[in-house]
């Protein structure tokens, strides 16, 4: 069986992006194996513990990941794909309980920004409280049987503990879904199949530098899905740029990248692969 590293506790989105991703590709469901942080996927895999791992790169809401990114460039494993994952979350608590009932409701910072406003319209005297992972929120309320306490995660995560969804589907934004990257040495991505490759680049201190990638990219058809800045430790106004494209010819997406090699400091193919839209 496949062991894959998520962050989080079992029931997670983690979880939910891992399986929906090897039952698509391997129509097997992983092992799942829980690490506290991010850099603790790359340790498990380093390790023997993990062949593989799943990690958040950035929600419609929420935006990007930021340190995700410097541990994609700190430890080199190559990107083998990606996943979308459409974020429901939902109130559960012990069963036999009603919204009236739950006073408090524990779950992790990031969802309690995503379900502000049904708390804050639909019930204000819940008291929120932020907790370390939304399914270990849920796995703490069963384990103890805590009455008058929900906990807002994944169906999955309710359905693993035993929990009752009170209200379902409390996010803000419908429209909200967070890309997963698969890190798996391996997954083979055929040739004629890698339509999408993200990439970390550095630029010389020059006037037009970063609009002269640009040109190339656009010249040979090069679709920039995204490009996100960060500092360089220690360099005084110098950045890494991290990019995502999306092309139709690996060939033609080839010849961009010799184009542009010249006129960057340094580059990174931080990993192709086939998109998952």
């Amino acid at each position: 069986m496949k062991r894959v590293a998520i962050q989080g506790f079992r029931g997670c989105f983690h979880e939910e992006a891992a399986r929906n991703f090897y039952r698509e590709h391997e129509g097997i469901i992983p092992d799942t194996v829980e690490c506290a942080t991010f850099d603790g996927l790359y340790q498990a895999m380093e390790e023997g513990r993990a062949d593989a791992a799943v990690m958040a790169i950035e929600n419609t809401s929420s935006g990007g990941l930021l340190p995700n990114l410097e541990i994609l460039r700190k430890y080199g494993k190559k990107i083998k794909g990606e996943t979308f994952l459409h974020i429901h979350q939902n109130l559960m608590a012990m069963p036999g309980q009603k919204l009236e009932d739950i006073k408090e409701v524990r779950t992790h910072y990031m969802a309690i920004n995503q379900t502000r406003v049904f708390f804050e319209t639909q019930a204000p005297w819940i008291h929120l409280i932020e907790s370390e992972d939304t399914a270990k929120s849920a796995i703490d309320i069963a384990q103890a049987g805590t009455m008058g306490v929900g906990a807002v995660a994944s169906t999955l995560a309710a359905e693993q503990n035993g929990l009752e969804i009170i209200v379902p589907q409390i996010e803000t934004y419908k429209q909200n879904f967070t890309r997963f990257l698969i890190m798996d040495d391996n997954l083979v991505v055929p040739e004629d199949k890698i339509d999408k490759a993200s990439m970390c680049f550095t630029l010389h201190h020059q006037p037009g530098a970063l609009s002269s990638i640009l040109t190339i990219l656009s010249f040979y058809q090069m679709n920039l899905t995204r490009i996100q800045s960060l500092p360089i430790p220690g360099k005084q106004w110098q950045y890494f740029f991290y990019a995502d494209i999306r092309f139709d010819n690996y060939e033609r997406y080839q010849q961009a990248i010799s184009a542009i090699r010249p006129l960057v400091a340094d580059i990174d193919i931080l990993g192709e692969y086939t998109s998952a839209i």
